[in-house]
């Protein structure tokens, strides 16, 4: 058995995408670390609550607002970055380190999962997964949950943080160039300024283009096709390098959903604006767009 689930262990190099299928294959393996990512923007103990009831099988759970977002200062947007440091003590306090494959999952669309897969790979961990449906996809097919938590197994996880983000001031400094395409992953009626039921102005960043994460699902809630998304992303890069592209949203979360998009489409070297429109709106002296 120990060698089954050690050669299960080798063959598990998943780093965008892994199926409820493939997942339920390799359910037990000990280098495999599941964990629940639900969350809920009008209801921070949602997710948390939701785990308690029931979870996949050896999932831990981390929260949006304490273990994958740092201090919010009001000029920092709503989700800042945790310090790199505390990052790192949360994921070895659940057993992760550089020789486990993570497969982080939430509701279904994994906006909240990809803000922990982006997290992982901005640390330099690579090995790190979203299930493909979510929890939602994995109770319709019948597969098993749990309410037992698992003991975790803690261990060292060394950070190697990579230059994957842009500043406000960067952005600032370099507005109009073209050398810089900026997605924002906001719905269109937010991204356009018609409403803002999240922050104090409503409008985006002059120059973004409107990418709403949400487009990178076919109906079924799964990720679209690797061709499919690749064919949408260069149509609105329209000739740009996919390094050119800036990806943004209301608090740093859903652009991380951009990124791993372009990621599935085989795109990649774009970078994320952990602040976003929480951050660069908080400053009145940074201009404003609205409409399309």
């Amino acid at each position: 058995m120990r060698q089954a689930q050690a050669a299960a262990a080798a063959l598990m190099n998943y780093t965008t995408l892994i199926s409820t299928e493939a997942l339920a294959q390799h359910l037990g393996v000990r280098d495999l670390i599941i964990v629940d990512c639900r969350h809920n923007l009008t209801d921070a103990g949602a997710g948390e609550g939701a785990y308690a009831r029931a979870h996949l099988p050896g999932a831990h759970f981390l929260h949006l607002d304490r273990d994958l977002s740092g201090v919010m200062t009001g000029r920092n947007g709503r989700h800042p970055l945790p310090e790199i440091d505390r990052l790192a003590a949360t994921l070895g306090r659940i057993g992760i380190d550089g020789s486990k494959q993570v497969v982080a999952y939430d509701q279904n669309l994994g906006m909240w999962a990809s803000r922990l897969w982006w997290s992982l790979n901005w640390l330099g961990h690579h090995r790190a997964a979203v299930l493909d449906g979510g929890v939602d996809k994995w109770v319709a097919e019948g597969r098993p949950l749990t309410s037992q938590v698992p003991a975790p197994r803690a261990t060292n996880f060394v950070p190697r943080p990579s230059s994957s983000t842009v500043s406000a001031e960067e952005i600032l400094r370099r507005l109009g160039d073209r050398n810089m395409t900026i997605l924002d992953a906001r719905a269109p009626e937010r991204f356009r300024g018609d409403i803002e039921p999240l922050d104090p102005v409503a409008g985006h960043i002059p120059g973004a283009i409107n990418r709403p994460y949400t487009v990178n699902m076919t109906a079924q809630g799964t990720f679209k096709a690797a061709e499919a998304l690749r064919r949408e992303f260069e149509a609105q890069l329209a000739g740009h390098a996919p390094g050119s592209v800036v990806h943004q949203c209301g608090s740093g979360v859903t652009a991380c959903h951009n990124v791993l998009a372009m990621s599935i489409a085989g795109l990649h070297g774009s970078r994320l604006y952990p602040g976003s429109w929480s951050e660069w709106c908080a400053d009145p002296s940074r201009p404003v767009a609205r409409g399309a």
